[in-house]
């Protein structure tokens, strides 16, 4: 299954929810219009040149589709068995159409800031104009790719072996299931992958992460319980070292960014790691929960005050009926997102890829 199949499937009550929003707000002061044929003015030409033009028409490929111009029936015609010709409900853009878009967005957890602002780009020189569901749905998709673009960055490889790659995040935002799919998809291109079980207060979170490590056929360094993670990731770098690693993976104990104890305790395992390697962490990145919803605007900046954040890895996309905080962290910090976790299983970490992304969530067909 592709990633838009993924997405599309899995992101569903998300994409719904946009979708029944905006067919409720086109026809609340909406009108059916009927879809005028283009009219063409007959040319009087050679019967040569006629005939050229034919061959022409034939083998040239299909016209690209205009702006707002669907090229297969919008949804209430696919509900009403009606053609792409058939009258569709427009509504102007005007003030309360605006204020109505506004709010759909921020029950996504988009956010006001980041509603606003896709709103407003979206009204720029089309205000007044009448509007169908499927053209605001392309206004919004494109709107959403264009703040996430900047944002969808793979995760960098530096020459530096190893090259340390921190994992942080609250309790249950997927930091092992992370850190075993990431190791499996670099361990598929070449790469030899180390991780070090961080979490040493639970042994649930070993065993798991000894589980993933099993299943990515990467070796998990471990300590007894309640040893000190900051000394594991300093004995985890050294053997690293020794074996020629070419990426250390290290786990560590989810933390609420409210607990200033435990924070602390993250930012004394950085410390430790630089008096092995002054430049490591080399990635640090910060697992989020998509359920999580706006809290994690919050989670951002606790973290990048005490680990300098590097990028993001977004989980549980498939369990969420809002996805619109994405958008909200890529509009708000510009922090690159590596990848989006769809699913439990080790190949449902995926690359980043803004459009596709934004066509699901929006229910744009694609």
């Amino acid at each position: 299954m592709s990633l838009f199949n993924k997405l599309k499937t899995r992101l569903f009550r998300s994409s719904s929810k946009i979708e029944e929003g905006l067919d409720a707000i086109v026809e609340d002061g909406g009108q059916l219009e009927a879809v005028e044929e283009p009219q063409t003015e007959p040319v009087e030409k050679k019967p040569e040149v006629v005939e050229k033009a034919e061959v022409a028409v034939v083998e040239d490929p299909a016209p690209e589709v205009a702006p707002f111009e669907p090229a297969s029936p919008g949804m209430l015609g696919r509900l009403l068995g009606r053609s792409a010709s058939a009258p569709v409900v427009r509504r102007a853009l005007d003030d309360d159409m605006l204020e109505q878009l506004e709010e759909l967005l921020i029950t996504t957890d988009m956010g006001v800031d980041t509603a606003l602002r896709v709103t407003a780009n979206m009204a720029e020189g089309r205000f007044g104009k009448k509007l169908s569901v499927d053209e605001i749905k392309q206004l919004l998709a494109d709107e959403i790719t264009r703040i996430m673009e900047p944002v969808a960055r793979p995760l960098p490889l530096f020459p530096k072996r190893p090259q340390v790659v921190l994992v942080v995040g609250v309790n249950g935002s997927g930091k092992t299931t992370t850190i075993g799919k990431l190791a499996s998809q670099f361990r598929a291109a070449g790469k030899k992958v180390v991780i070090a079980a961080g979490d040493t207060f639970r042994a649930a979170a070993v065993e798991q992460l000894q589980v993933w490590g099993d299943r990515a056929g990467v070796p998990v360094l471990t300590a007894p319980q309640g040893s000190d993670p900051a000394s594991l990731a300093y004995d985890a770098m050294t053997k690293a070292q020794e074996d020629g690693a070419d990426l250390l993976m290290i786990d560590t104990a989810g933390r609420l960014q409210n607990r200033a104890d435990l924070m602390e305790e993250l930012a004394k395992i950085v410390r430790v790691i630089r008096k092995k390697d002054e430049t490591a962490p080399h990635n640090t990145l910060l697992v989020l929960d998509a359920t999580t919803g706006q809290n994690a605007l919050s989670q951002v900046e606790t973290f990048r005050k005490i680990s300098d954040v590097s990028g993001l890895v977004m989980t549980k996309l498939d369990g969420t009926a809002k996805g619109g905080v994405l958008v909200a962290l890529a509009d708000k910090f510009g922090l690159p997102i590596h990848a989006i976790g769809v699913g439990e299983q080790i190949d449902d970490l995926n690359a980043f890829d803004p459009a596709e992304f934004a066509a699901a969530l929006t229910g744009l067909e694609k």
